[in-house]
């Protein structure tokens, strides 16, 4: 009887193993990247005329402040996620940078690449885990949005 056991609960476990139990998959978060900002926290595409990401300095001291003020911040759990990122109309390359803020700089998971040219869309895969992060791209200086994952 316990040897029946003992053999059914290793063929439980090998096709448990051989099938796998799916792990959920990674939750998508869209942003859209237009001049010198992300529209979804924001609310708004404020449609900036920019050329090259030195206007977007000059912009972003004018009002950066401002709009973060009155951007939503992404309040998240902890797990796998995708943020899918459009260069909305930019015409220049843009990139994508999430990483912790103040000490979670230098603990907490972070993700970061170029090459979004204008139309194209690219995905940044990172396992959040709980603390507080910030979002932003260096190569169209926008505000950093920041992010909240709690459990």
């Amino acid at each position: 009887m316990i040897r029946r056991t003992h053999l059914l609960i290793a063929c439980i476990a090998m096709m448990i193993a051989g099938h796998g139990i799916a792990a959920a998959a990674p939750t998508v978060i869209n942003l859209t990247q237009t001049g010198c900002q992300f529209v979804e926290p924001e609310g708004v595409d404020h449609q900036f005329k920019t050329g090259k990401s030195d206007d977007c300095k000059a912009i972003n001291q004018q009002n950066g402040d401002k709009r973060l003020n009155a951007s939503t911040p992404l309040e998240l759990k902890p797990g796998k996620y995708i943020f899918r990122v459009t260069n909305q109309n930019v015409p220049y390359e843009l990139g994508f940078y999430l990483r912790g803020s103040g000490l979670g700089r230098l603990t907490l998971p972070k993700v970061s690449g170029g090459g979004l040219t204008t139309g194209k869309t690219q995905d940044y895969h990172i396992d959040l885990k709980a603390g507080s992060y910030v979002y932003s791209c260096p190569l169209n200086p926008t505000p950093d949005y920041p992010i909240v994952v709690k459990p």
